[in-house]
């Protein structure tokens, strides 16, 4: 994570559907996809509650990408990456 003196506003992480590949790299880095999204889904796992708001927001195993109300809700629980 930047510290915000460090950020360009053109740099801030913006709230937009992102694929479930995409948005893991985003916070786990020097990995494959495929550990950063097993990893990602760890973390999501481990916050309290936040499994069940985004599957209230229409989450599921089979979804390949996550909708701007889910980022906002991982964004809120786990900050920007």
């Amino acid at each position: 994570m930047k510290q915000a003196e460090d950020q360009n506003p053109d740099d801030s992480f913006k709230i937009r559907t992102y694929g479930k590949g995409e948005l893991a790299m985003c916070y786990i880095h020097n990995v494959s996809q495929q550990s950063a999204v097993n990893r990602f889904k760890q973390w999501i796992h481990a916050f309290p509650g936040l499994e069940e708001q985004l599957a209230a927001k229409g989450l599921t195993d089979t979804t390949r990408f996550y909708t701007p109300t889910q980022v906002k809700l991982i964004v809120e629980a786990l900050g920007e990456p």
